[in-house]
Order: structure tokens, then sequence, then C-alpha cells
């Protein structure tokens, strides 16, 4: 996969973005598809009731028609490229559901954490067995380093957790405008850039597809923002990611890559810990996005931040890694 193929696909998923998002986000409007802002959240977000939600919508269908038109016409459709389109879609249905019952049936809950871990897990099993159909390696490479851990018949536990953590830990990260759109965009092409230097012109294709697609759709989305991804969009964007680390072999490098993620599921979780054994928190209020709200930063300078940590984070696993 040459440069001006790299190019090519970039361009195609954010032209076909751009052209659905004015067609789709009136329609939202129109089934009056609004965000519901908590109120225990910042006051600030207030404002931001209504805003069409289930934006995911959007992108993930380019991502779905760019990746097998081109896959098809490179000659590049392979058992792993409909490994993560079945992620893609599969989490972006429990997504869906998710956002349909919070905002359509008035839910605030939507599907119980019980619920959705039952569909991560069933469609996680179903990934695993289709990359089992072929030669699978189930060792996982420390980064940085000569050494692996062979896992064996426990690695599809370990798949299991990777997929469900890393959705989820999106779908936490998914609370400003722009903010994970923007950080996911950098993290699939920092893996898509890693597929081409190991030939996996395959899994390159679909990563380039997103993040052209998320930058198309980061002009609707960026503050103030025209139109929310959703759960839809999240939980989506994070199983295809921890199933591209997979893919790649370089599925721990996904905890540097992917190190705004981690951070924000970090902080809820000492949150958590630390409200319940002390009765205090540790931040003004989690995910961390919220605290550097309420500390006094406006929504554009956290956003803004953020995107530079994870490119510096992405930029330097791709030097260490390829050059």
């Amino acid at each position: 996969m040459t440069l001006s193929t790299t190019v090519i696909t970039l361009i195609v998923s954010f032209i076909l973005t751009v052209i659905l998002a004015p067609i789709v986000i009136p329609y939202l409007r129109r089934m009056k598809f609004g965000q519901s802002i908590r109120e225990e959240g910042p006051q600030s977000h207030q404002v931001k009731a209504g805003t069409p939600t289930m934006g995911g919508l959007i992108f993930l269908t380019s991502i779905i028609i760019s990746t097998l038109a081109l896959s098809l016409y490179f000659d590049k459709l392979t058992t792993q490229s409909i490994v993560l389109l079945v992620i893609l879609v599969g989490f972006g249905v429990i997504g869906f559901l998710d956002d349909f019952i919070k905002v359509v049936l008035k839910r605030n809950l939507g599907l119980t954490s019980i619920q959705k871990l039952i569909g991560q897990i069933i469609i996680a099993i179903i990934a695993y067995f289709l990359l089992k159909q072929g030669p699978f390696d189930t060792n996982i490479v420390i980064p940085f380093t000569e050494m692996e851990l062979q896992l064996g018949q426990l690695y599809i536990a370990f798949l299991i957790f990777w997929l469900v953590g890393f959705s989820n830990a999106v779908n936490l990260t998914d609370g400003l405008d722009g903010l994970v759109a923007g950080t996911a965009t950098v993290a699939f092409a920092a893996f898509g850039v890693l597929a081409l230097a190991y030939e996996q012109s395959d899994i390159a294709i679909f990563t380039f597809c997103v993040s052209g697609a998320l930058l198309g759709f980061l002009l609707f989305n960026k503050y103030p923002a025209k139109v929310f991804m959703g759960d839809t969009g999240s939980l989506a964007l994070g199983g295809a990611l921890a199933m591209v680390s997979i893919l790649v072999k370089h599925e721990l490098l996904l905890l540097i890559v992917g190190i705004i993620f981690v951070i924000e599921t970090l902080s809820v979780i000492l949150q958590v810990i630390s409200f319940k054994t002390t009765g205090k928190r540790i931040f003004k209020m989690s995910p961390i996005h919220h605290h550097f709200e309420l500390s006094g930063w406006n929504e554009r300078k956290i956003v803004t931040v953020f995107w530079a940590i994870g490119f510096i984070a992405a930029m330097i696993v791709v030097c260490l890694e390829v050059l």
C-alpha cells in the first residue's frame, strides 16, 4: 500500500462523511434524537441539551462503505477486514440500542451494564472464532523488547477484556465536543502507519478509512458541536481500535497510543475506589476532563491539550517502532 493509496483512502472516507453529515443531522433533529444532559454534570453543558446525538451512524456508514469498496478495489478484503467490520458494527449496534433507549424511549439509563457487557462479550467471541479460522498468533509482544507472552487458550479471555475495556474507555472519554473524534483519529492513524510498516495493507485500509471518516465528522462535532457521536459511535470506535491493536500484534502499545482513554478510565476507577473507601473524592468530577472544566479550563483548551497529549504519545510509538 503506497502513500498515494493511503491518501486516497483518507480522502474517500472524509468526503463520504462530509456528504452524509448534512443529510443525517437534520433527520436526527427532526426525529428529536436530542442529547439529554445530566443534571449532576457541569452546568456549562446544559446549553448542549437537544443537540442531535447518535451521529456515530454518519461515520460508521462512511467507514463500512469506504472499507468494503476500497478493500475490494485493491483486492485486500480479508478475514481480518471482516473481523474489524464485525466488531465495528456489533459494538455500534450495542451503542445504538443504548442511545435509542435513552433518547427515544426516554429511559435515562439505557441498556444496563450487564446487558451491554453480555453483548460485547458475545461479539468478541464471534470475532475470536472468525480469527481462529486461519493462522492466528496468541502471543503478546512486550513493547520495545524481544519478549513475548504466550497465552494460548487464555488469549480469548484477554481479547474479551481488551475489546470490552477499550470500548468502554472510549465511551467514558466522549464527554466534550470533538474530544474522542480527534484522539481516535490520531490513534487509528498511528496503528495505520504500523500496519503499513508490517505490510498489513488490509488493516491499513480500515484504519485510514476510520481516520478519514472521523476527520470529516470532526467538522460537525468540534466545538460548538452540531452533532454528538453518542454511544453508537464511541463504543464502536473503542472496540475497533482494540481489535486493530490485536491484529497488528502490538496490543500493549494501545496503552500508549490510547493514553487519553487510559487516563480517563483510570480517573473514574480511582474516584470510585477513593469515595467508597474513604468517602472523599480525588477529582472534582470524573472522568478527568470534567475535573479540568470545574477547575476553570474552557472546553476548547481541554480538548486541545488532550489532543496534543494523544498526538505526542502516538508519535513516540510510531517513531520507536518504525524509524
